[in-house]
């Protein structure tokens, strides 16, 4: 085991010779125990082999070795290898990766262990803006696994899912995002579990700079609205968060239609914390739109709010 941790490192150091010749040989045989504990400690030393390959057949090598990994037995293994993805793709290059890389990395979204899918899922955006310039690759084949995943079985697929599938979009363009990915952020905005809906709308300036804020009012802002109001104080906090944001980016008019009550309706929250930053969210929203629009839109309700409730403003 202790050779098989340090093996990559050591490996770095030395003649390139002497890596061809000694210690890629100890390296397969490594990639090939019979325990999966050494197995798993070789895959964390394949990127470091994968920098160090310069010929063909050194790099056709690690491709085998990685390929055989990705498909091990153990989940542990190839979990492993989902989470090194990134370095051997810019190890290896982008057209071995294409022909070979691509279809293992999509066969470890597939996995059967949600473990795995997670794992793979977390370096999507990472793998596939190496890819960038192959721009068919990732429409016909990460954008419907992605599709898939949306409603994968296992919370933490979807939730994993949710923190990374909207920064896809500086990735594939706006074509791509509106027609392939927008149900499928839709659909994570609608999930059952709070920390899914809550990893998705943590991400709404990432999407608003690639479609624009016109589409993003169009396509998301319902179900912003209705999620301004969820049971869970944390998915409420998070809205109340983002609306200086949305407010900047929707202008005057299309803020008093959507989101100017609710900004008001969440000083009278039940929780303390969603109060505190509805404060907050008023103060930034004062500088936004002005002092004049506040004495004119915001004071008079704070003062009428005052006026038939225990309201206190935490300051």
């Amino acid at each position: 085991r202790a050779a098989a941790s340090s093996l990559g490192s050591f490996a770095e150091v030395v003649e390139p010779e002497h890596v061809k010749v000694e210690l890629m040989p100890m390296f397969k045989d490594l990639a090939g125990d019979d325990q999966d504990s050494v197995r798993l400690l070789a895959v964390k030393n394949v990127v470091h082999f994968a920098s160090l390959a310069t010929g063909s057949d050194d790099k056709k090598d690690i491709l085998d070795l990685s390929l055989e990994l990705a498909g091990d037995m153990s989940w542990r293994v190839r979990w492993s290898v989902a989470d090194s993805f990134v370095g051997l793709v810019n190890s290896l290059g982008t057209e071995l990766s294409i022909r070979d890389l691509v279809p293992a990395y999509v066969n470890l979204l597939k996995d059967e262990e949600a473990e795995v899918r997670t794992a793979a899922v977390f370096k999507v955006t990472e793998v596939a803006a190496l890819l960038k310039k192959h721009q068919q690759i990732i429409n016909e084949t990460f954008i419907p696994e992605l599709q898939n995943l949306a409603t994968d079985s296992c919370d933490h697929v979807r939730s994993a899912l949710a923190c990374v599938i909207m920064s896809m979009a500086p990735v594939v363009g706006k074509d791509t995002t509106v027609n392939q990915l927008l149900d499928s952020f839709l659909r994570l905005l609608k999930d059952d579990v709070p920390e899914v809906r809550l990893n998705i709308i943590s991400k709404l300036d990432t999407l608003n700079n690639v479609i624009g804020i016109e589409l993003l009012v169009h396509s998301l802002m319902p179900s912003i609205v209705e999620l301004a109001k969820d049971r869970n104080w944390r998915i409420r906090l998070a809205i109340i968060q983002h609306v200086p944001l949305l407010a900047e980016q929707l202008g005057v008019k299309i803020f008093e239609d959507q989101l100017a009550d609710l900004s008001m309706q969440w000083l009278e929250d039940e929780v303390f914390s969603i109060r505190q930053a509805a404060t907050d969210n008023i103060r930034k929203l004062t500088e936004i739109f002005g002092e004049e629009w506040a004495r004119q839109n915001i004071i008079p309700k704070v003062l009428e709010l005052n006026s038939h409730s225990s309201l206190s403003l935490p300051y």
